[in-house]
């Protein structure tokens, strides 16, 4: 057996594989962008078997990379939370279209939950809330839409993004595949007891969830079988959801560690260790990790539109022709000209909770140009990191330092203004994908290779660290502007 390791990190606009020496040295990267599918406003879908094969692509290249299967020690997976695949375990295929986590279908039906007084239990049985953003309303959404899920009986498998690829990765003529998938991912279900690491009764109950089609769940590292599709055999040691495996990645093991990943979607992560976080102001308690049967907790606060902006204005409003644009524009003007950008394109996450809210850009004059939208576009993550840290402040977990990672915080002038806004330290790893890394140390555990977490840690390796250095009454005047532009959307919605 080899030392490298292989991570299949599947995201919401992108599959890619990744190819880790143990010093945490990147040694290639293999990617392939995803269709995004909008039915009608407010849907979003996904191809779950495009997702198979573009994943299973990618990896063969790694594999390739690293001189064959024999040169890797394990696999690795990381993927988008709460999106929802449907296949039949006879054939293996889809049944019908992945549901993913920007999906707001059920708001209705989440709302009628809310008022008929159900909130309170969830939050209480699983540190979550009652949106369209977790698993378990899409699921009984679709076998209450969708007859062919029903028609399908005891071959209906039903899982997120990991439980369909560990099942195609260990699937062959001669058997099933193996249907798993770990606790961090099935903490964003609704339907785990987030205390006892269970599928819990009532809540499938509550859902209309099929039981029996729901996979086994296991610890975050750990042999839970292997792969023959790369030629010689490759275990599989490693799983955790993406915002997980990045709070791994940026080495936050003890309590009150912090990160942030600005990917398709924001989302802060505050290390809890063994102590479940309870939240009086709308953030989610969810698990970090399990290891040996023992969780380790985080409080987490969800952005669902970050980097996904961008792409909006590169691709639908054709403002920029490349992301990488947004920071010479940012930077050529002194301010935002009054101009506030919320982007509502999909509802407003925490601390907000706000299905049917819609985005909005706010303060246009003639003075405004492109590039003053596209300013707003970037303050807008430190705007909504700002709410989010009055949230956990006001939760007794405010940030010391953040640590910062995803797509977006390769620009520089972002990270800056993340700094300025939130007055606090930000450290940005050289390598700032952290999510893959955090599979790559989670496999390296469950492999052998590491002690623990902490040895894994190692991996990280070197950090920028960016400082405050603006104004206070520039400052104020910035989030006086935000609180008024995002009260607008919120008061409309409501």
């Amino acid at each position: 057996m080899g030392d490298k390791l292989l991570v299949i990190d599947e995201g919401t606009t992108s599959t890619r594989a990744m190819l880790f020496a143990p010093d945490g040295t990147c040694l290639g990267c293999e990617s392939a962008e995803l269709t995004q599918h909008y039915p009608s406003p407010g849907l979003v879908e996904h191809d779950a078997t495009e997702i198979w094969d573009r994943t299973l692509a990618c990896a063969r290249k790694m594999v390739d990379l690293a001189g064959g299967a024999e040169a890797v020690a394990a696999i690795g997976i990381t993927n988008q939370r709460e999106t929802v695949v449907f296949w039949d375990k006879n054939s293996g295929e889809p049944l019908a279209p992945a549901i993913v986590w920007q999906d707001r279908r059920t708001a209705a039906w989440c709302r009628d939950l809310k008022e008929a007084g159900h909130e309170p239990t969830v939050q209480a049985r699983t540190g979550l809330l009652l949106d369209p953003y977790f698993s378990g309303s899409k699921i009984g959404w679709a076998m209450a839409n969708w007859p062919q899920l029903k028609e399908a009986g005891d071959r209906l498998a039903v899982g997120t993004i990991d439980s369909w690829l560990v099942w195609k990765l260990t699937a062959n003529d001669d058997r099933a595949g193996l249907h798993i998938t770990d606790a961090s991912n099935a903490s964003r279900t609704a339907l785990m007891a987030i205390g006892s690491g269970h599928w819990d009764d009532g809540l499938i109950d509550l859902f209309d969830a099929p039981r029996r089609a729901l996979p086994e769940i296991v610890d975050c590292a750990g042999n839970y079988g292997t792969t023959s599709l790369f030629g010689a055999p490759i275990a599989i040691c490693g799983m955790a959801g993406d915002q997980q495996a990045a709070t791994i990645g940026q080495a936050c093991l003890e309590p009150g560690d912090t990160k942030a990943t600005f990917g398709t979607g924001a989302f802060v992560l505050t290390q809890y260790g063994a102590r479940q976080p309870t939240s009086r102001n709308r953030l989610l308690a969810t698990v970090a990790w399990q290891l040996g049967g023992r969780r380790a907790y985080a409080l987490e606060g969800s952005v669902f539109v970050a980097g996904s902006l961008i792409k909006w204005l590169r691709d639908s409003l054709k403002l920029i022709a490349t992301a990488d644009e947004t920071e010479g524009l940012a930077r050529s003007v002194p301010d935002n000209a009054g101009v506030y950008l919320v982007p509502a394109l999909s509802g407003l996450g925490a601390p907000w909770w706000e299905a049917e809210a819609r985005g909005s850009i706010s303060g246009l004059s003639f003075t405004a140009t492109r590039a003053h939208i596209v300013r707003a576009a970037l303050e807008a993550m430190a705007h909504q990191a700002h709410d989010l840290k009055t949230a956990f402040a006001a939760d007794g977990a405010d940030w010391k330092t953040l640590r910062i990672d995803g797509g977006m915080v390769a620009n520089d002038w972002m990270a800056q203004d993340l700094a300025d806004m939130l007055e606090v330290e930000v450290e940005r790893p050289a390598f700032a994908e952290t999510t893959a890394l955090g599979a790559a140390m989670l496999a390296g555990v469950g492999s052998g290779l590491f002690k623990d977490l902490g040895a894994a840690a190692a991996m990280r390796g070197k950090i920028d660290t960016f400082r405050a250095n603006l104004a206070d009454d520039v400052r104020k005047a910035r989030l006086d502007g935000w609180a008024q532009a995002v009260r607008s959307v919120v008061d409309t919605a409501g």
